[in-house]
């Protein structure tokens, strides 16, 4: 026990590099999406993240957005843990049979104007779990569905750079033309 302990103080940490992502852009990126957001919501968009099902390859993208590379908290995006306080309700996994009645209650739960956001080729369609007994399906067959980011799982600015799209096609009405 005392040599593993010796040798990890010795060796350095086994970490993967950053990705590859211009600061520039991805500044530019986030400043988009707080310019939309306030101009259509008057204020910071707020985001409830629902996990249908998944396999959680999703929601660690997603929460790689709260991280100190992303920071989104600096731009007037913020996570928010109840369906109450949120705008954007990002869902994540195929929707399972034991999670549909809740995804509805948190669906009816979030205050007008919403959107609905299904990350993920499984919120989409199912994914590799379609056709199973516990599925149900995607998010659309349970909530009406503004946005589908796709990706298996999709990179943090594929998260970002569909929301901006969000609000840039969101028309006056509060859906997506």
């Amino acid at each position: 026990m005392r040599k593993l302990l010796f040798e990890s103080l010795i060796r350095p940490p086994l970490t993967e590099p950053a990705p590859p992502v211009s600061e520039a852009a991805m500044t530019e990126l986030a400043a988009a999406i707080e310019r939309s957001a306030r101009r259509r919501l008057g204020r910071s968009l707020s985001i409830r993240a629902v996990d249908a099902g998944s396999c959680n390859g999703c929601e660690l993208e997603m929460h790689a957005l709260s991280n100190t590379f992303y920071d989104i908290e600096r731009f007037g995006l913020r996570f928010v843990a109840s369906p109450r306080h949120a705008d954007v309700l990002l869902v994540t996994g195929p929707v399972t049979r034991n999670m549909a009645q809740a995804l509805e209650r948190t669906y009816n739960a979030t205050p007008d104007p919403k959107w609905v956001v299904a990350l993920g080729g499984c919120a989409r369609d199912g994914g590799c779990f379609a056709g199973s007994y516990a599925v149900i399906g995607g998010v659309s067959k349970v909530v009406p569905v503004d946005l589908h980011i796709p990706g298996c799982p999709p990179s943090p600015m594929d998260i970002l750079s569909g929301l901006l799209g969000l609000f840039e096609d969101v028309s006056e009405e509060g859906r997506v033309s």
